[in-house]
């Protein structure tokens, strides 16, 4: 969840930090970063008009060297400029920008520290939350899950914006590249922010399709097992082109 305050900004303290805001830029902002920026910009303008988050709620963040740039707490993602670059250390430390980070941080900090991602994409999409009030575990509706590490599991609910819900996630997140979050919504991975959207946006549909076949009267889905999910994980290996 990304707070929304009136003027664009978190009043409460950087995590990490503590700085205020005329003290948070440290730095200026390097050539790789501002390119990743815009396509961080371009990321969070998608999950919006693709109908994966309302208003400023989700987040998104990608990872340059040891710097995490990530999108800025309660600021609508079409008055993202490219002045408005916000950067944290892996210490959750800001070192770039003025604007406060997610609130949110917690979570995209646990996946850079423990996995090999350079990209998260976190929504709140409808079918996905639905999903996630009422399993532990996504069904195997479809193969796709295999391009998540298998089957999508479940985080226990916990207060957004805390250490115990990103700890929830990183259990769920074991071996997989995406998971759901209990009554919150989804969060997923990538070695791009290209991958990362791709994995979100299978998710919720994974999710809808359950949803959608679950709800025919008398009648239950067919699903996978886990034989024919791990032939289509094999069988991805070598799905796209290859360069």
């Amino acid at each position: 969840m990304a707070e929304q305050r009136g003027d664009g900004r978190d009043t409460g303290d950087v995590r990490g930090g503590g700085q205020d805001a005329g003290e948070r830029r440290r730095r200026g902002v390097l050539p790789e970063e501002a390119r990743a920026w815009d396509e961080l910009v371009t990321t969070a303008r998608r999950t919006v008009s693709d109908g994966l988050v309302v208003g400023t709620s989700g987040n998104v963040s990608v990872r340059v060297g040891d710097t995490v740039l990530v999108t800025p707490s309660g600021v609508p993602y079409d008055r993202l400029e490219p002045d408005d670059v916000t950067g944290v250390g892996l210490d959750g430390r800001q070192v770039l920008g003025t604007l406060a980070p997610t609130s949110e941080l917690p979570m995209h900090l646990a996946v850079y520290r423990t996995t090999g991602a350079r990209a998260v994409v976190h929504t709140h999409a409808v079918h996905a939350t639905a999903v996630s009030t009422l399993v532990s575990e996504l069904p195997l509706i479809h193969y796709m899950a295999a391009a998540l590490g298998g089957p999508v599991r479940v985080a226990p609910y916990a207060t957004y914006g805390t250490d115990e819900l990103a700890e929830n996630m990183l259990r769920a997140l074991a071996d997989r590249s995406g998971c759901l979050l209990q009554n919150h919504g989804t969060i997923t991975h990538g070695t791009s922010l290209d991958q990362a959207y791709d994995r979100t946006a299978q998710l919720e549909w994974m999710c809808r399709l359950w949803l959608t076949a679950a709800s025919v009267p008398g009648l239950s889905p067919s699903l996978l097992s886990g034989e024919q999910l791990a032939e289509a994980k094999e069988q991805l290996r070598g799905y796209g082109q290859r360069r």
